[in-house]
C-alpha cells in the first residue's frame, strides 16, 4: 500500500517548522529557497491541509501544521538515534547473570564468591538480596539464575535444587585496635569480659558459635545482634564490641574495617554454597563460580 505522502516531503516541511522560515531551512539543508518551498506545498497537497500561515516575515504553524509537526518529531527524533542505535547493535552483547544472595551470607564472601566471573568480558550481574526460602522458590520458578548461601538446600525431590560447596572457611573473633589495650586475660578468656556482637538467629554460624561459648565456658556479653553482616562489622569498626567473622576475608577486614583476628573460633567453620536448579551446568558464568567445587548435594 502506497503511503499518500512522501517522507521527503515531511522531513523538508519538519526542518522549515524547526527554523521557523524558508530561507533558514534552505539554508540548513544547502537546497535552494523555491526547491523546499515546492516541496512543502506538495505536501500540504497531498495532505489536503495547509501546514503554514504567514506570521510577520516568517512562518507559523496552522493547527493542522502543530499536529503533523508532533508526528514529524517522533519519526525524525527516533531517525536522528538511528546512528547510535547501530553502534550500540554492533557491540558485544553482555552476558547477565541474576543472582539470590540469602542474607546470612557475609558481604565480604559474597564478593570473593562472584569475584571470578568478573574476569569475563561484558557481564552483567544482577544481585538479589534475600530469604533464604524465597530464594530458593525463585530459584526454582526460574527467576534467578543462582543462590549463593551459607548453608545447603534442604531435602525436597519437589524443588529439584542442586548444591555446590564451593567454598569454607574457619571463623575468627575480629575487634578494632581499641580493644587489643582492653582485655585482661588471654584468648578466649577474655571474651568474657569483652562486648560481643553477634549475627542473628538467621545466620548458620550463630548455633555453632553458640555452642562454642559453651564448650569454652564463655558467658558472652552480648550487645547488639545483626542480620545484615556488613553492619555488624560497621558497628564493630566503630568500637561497640568484637564480632565472629570467617577468616578468608581477612585482609578486607582489616582494609575496609581496621578490623584484626584476636583468635580463631576453633573447630567453627563457614560453608558457602551455589545453588541451582539444573543439574547439568551450562551457563559459563556459574561454571567460573562453581569451579573449585567439592562436594555436590544431590
Amino acid at each position: 500500500m502506497t503511503s499518500p505522502y512522501n517522507y521527503r516531503h515531511l522531513y523538508y516541511f519538519w526542518v522549515v517548522a524547526k527554523e521557523g522560515s524558508m530561507s533558514k531551512a534552505a539554508e540548513r539543508l544547502d537546497m535552494a529557497i523555491q526547491t523546499i518551498s515546492t516541496q512543502v506545498h506538495d505536501l500540504e497537497k497531498s495532505l489536503g491541509h495547509l501546514l503554514f500561515k504567514p506570521s510577520g516575515r516568517g512562518l507559523a504553524l496552522t493547527d493542522q501544521g502543530i499536529a503533523a509537526l508532533n508526528v514529524a518529531d517522533q519519526i525524525f527524533s527516533i531517525g536522528e538515534k538511528l546512528p547510535e542505535i547501530l553502534r550500540d547493535a554492533s557491540k558485544t552483547p553482555r552476558k547477565k547473570l541474576t543472582v539470590g544472595i540469602a542474607d546470612g551470607l557475609p558481604k565480604l564472601v559474597t564478593r570473593q564468591l562472584l569475584q571470578p566471573i568478573f574476569n569475563h568480558q561484558s557481564v552483567q550481574v544482577v544481585a538479589l538480596e534475600g530469604n533464604f526460602e524465597n530464594l530458593l522458590a525463585n530459584l526454582a520458578l526460574h527467576k534467578l539464575d543462582l543462590v549463593l548461601a551459607d548453608r545447603a538446600v534442604p531435602d525436597n525431590k519437589n524443588l529439584k535444587l542442586y548444591s555446590d560447596q564451593i567454598d569454607q572457611s574457619p571463623v575468627d573473633w575480629y575487634a578494632s585496635h581499641h580493644f587489643f589495650s582492653k582485655a585482661k586475660k588471654r584468648f578466649p578468656a577474655c571474651l568474657n569480659e569483652l562486648p560481643i556482637l553477634l549475627p542473628t538467629q538467621h545466620s548458620s554460624v550463630r548455633l555453632k558459635i553458640d555452642q562454642w561459648f559453651e564448650k569454652n565456658n564463655i558467658t558472652p556479653q552480648i550487645v547488639g545482634e545483626f542480620e545484615d553482616s556488613a553492619l555488624l562489622k560497621t558497628f564493630g569498626a566503630s568500637g561497640v564490641g568484637i564480632l565472629p567473622a570467617p577468616n578468608s576475608v581477612d585482609a578486607d577486614l582489616n582494609a575496609t574495617y581496621q578490623l584484626r583476628s584476636i583468635g580463631a573460633c576453633k573447630n567453627v567453620y563457614e560453608y558457602f554454597y551455589a545453588i541451582r536448579a539444573e543439574k547439568k551446568i551450562a551457563n559459563p558464568l556459574i561454571e567460573a563460580i562453581i569451579k573449585h567445587n567439592k562436594t555436590v548435594v544431590p
